[in-house]
């Protein structure tokens, strides 16, 4: 269906929630949320109207609009059968929902023009992401220690697989491509958080496996890789030689191990203590495990794991945590949350769709790499691939923002897959198909010499029919 106001619906469906923010206090910025949650949902459901249809089936898009399904539908079960908080329940869901909303719009065969709008909102909506929560941080005030877990955008990862996409995969350098790599580098020393250092060099390791197709062109890729690495390697210590407080920070971060019994630091045996609480709930018995605890289900730390934080956390400190919202560690909460039926579906679609779009990418880009619509696959493998990057250091699926752009992210591969892989077999049954042509032993036909009059099919044009064809 034409509508000549698509390119304002695509914007309106990405942008806003680029300003959604965790305020100070948790009820006071409801009404923000809200206003900025409308107005993304409205435009989603204006574009399923509006989108294109695809005429061909596709497995993969089948296989995994049923997990995702499966997933989203099967929580209302669980729901009913734990009888969770409802206001907790959706809350958590609602992430979760725009993801599958980001999915089923994305997921089409859009026009060329289209195509260009979703991803250039995609890519300006991360920005304002980025500068939004890096101003916010900063100005709510505070020491590197508290201004450090906000100063994050929840998509900062997926912003660097774009560029990331761009400097590897595509060999594009801008000034605004550079600048913008560096601002994250930067974000990301201040931010004092491991996980984002590794999601961020395991998403240049996948662009560089996806550039490199052949044993050649992966030698010439690790060289370029050996190369940027040391340039960002000059950055940190530029960086850190500027900023001591950070590298301070950075210290006290990568030796915290030392002051635990456990020789872990404490991040991580909170982590692994709300892992093991979650387990032990969903096994306690063969319903829970089947059917899971249901989102926005209270769970807290393991006592297993109190010896191994003393001195960091009191006893008293330790059991009073009570915890509803999105478990840091996506893979574990999807058990949790739904159990074997309902929560693995999600995450194991995900990982289906990065593994067949990248192998895809490789033998179509090695045979073919003018394909069309190739690059928006190589840049939504990337984006997608920073959802599991992301789940190292917290849950991708937690935040509004980031479910919906992850949603996208999967919807564009599944599409674009599906689109090349359509292309390709109608170039296979024409290739096979074509007959083959046996030299003939008659003589070829001349045009016939001298006049053309007398001669039947052959009559001499008139003259009304030169030049212009007539009405």
């Amino acid at each position: 269906m034409r509508n000549k106001f698509t390119g304002v619906w695509i914007w309106l469906f990405l942008t806003p929630l680029a300003l959604d923010f965790k305020a100070s206090e948790d009820t006071a910025s409801h009404l923000a949320q809200i206003l900025l949650v409308v107005p993304s949902v409205g435009a989603g459901f204006l574009l399923l109207l509006i989108a294109p249809r695809f005429e061909h089936r596709s497995h993969m898009r089948k296989v995994v609009t049923f997990a995702l399904l499966l997933t989203i539908l099967g929580s209302a079960f669980t729901q009913a059968l734990q009888g969770n908080q409802v206001g907790n329940y959706l809350r958590v869901l609602l992430p979760f929902l725009l993801f599958l909303l980001g999915y089923a719009v994305a997921c089409h065969p859009w026009s060329d023009v289209r195509l260009a709008q979703i991803e250039k909102a995609l890519l300006w909506a991360m920005v304002i992401s980025l500068a939004f929560s890096f101003a916010y941080g900063v100005a709510t005030g505070g020491g590197l220690d508290k201004v450090r877990f906000r100063i994050v955008s929840v998509t900062f990862l997926g912003l660097q697989a774009l560029l990331l996409h761009e400097f590897v995969v595509a060999k594009r350098y801008t000034r605004f491509a550079l600048a913008l790599f560096l601002a994250t580098l930067v974000i990301e020393l201040l931010s004092v958080t491991r996980s984002l250092l590794l999601g961020t060099a395991l998403l240049f390791l996948l662009a560089t496996w996806l550039s490199a197709t052949s044993l050649r062109h992966l030698i010439r890729a690790a060289t370029r890789a050996i190369v940027m690495g040391l340039l960002i390697c000059v950055t940190v210590a530029g960086v850190a030689a500027l900023f001591p407080t950070v590298s301070a920070h950075w210290a006290q971060r990568i030796f915290a191990s030392r002051e635990t019994e456990a020789g872990v630091d404490p991040t991580t045996i909170t982590r692994l203590a709300e892992m093991k609480n979650q387990y032990d709930q969903v096994t306690s018995s063969s319903v829970a495990l089947l059917a899971g605890e249901g989102y926005g289900h209270l769970y807290r730390y393991s006592p297993n794991f109190l010896p191994d934080l003393q001195g960091q956390m009191s006893a008293k400190d330790f059991f009073a945590i009570r915890e509803w919202v999105a478990g840091h560690n996506f893979w574990v909460y999807q058990l949790f949350a739904g159990g074997l039926l309902f929560g693995i579906g999600m995450p194991l679609a995900i990982l289906y769709a990065l593994y067949k779009g990248t192998l895809a990418h490789r033998e179509w880009r090695r045979r073919m790499p003018n394909l069309l619509y190739l690059p928006v696959l190589g840049r939504s493998i990337l984006l997608l691939a920073a959802l599991p990057a992301i789940s190292i250091g917290g849950n991708p699926l937690g935040p509004r923002f980031s479910g919906l752009v992850f949603g996208v992210a999967l919807g564009m591969l599944v599409a674009t897959y599906a689109r090349i892989a359509q292309t390709m077999r109608v170039r296979a049954a024409r290739h096979v198909g074509r007959p083959h042509r046996v030299p003939s032993m008659s003589p070829t036909p001349q045009w016939p010499h001298g006049s053309l009059e007398g001669r039947p099919g052959l009559a001499q044009v008139q003259p009304g029919l030169h030049g212009k064809a007539q009405p």
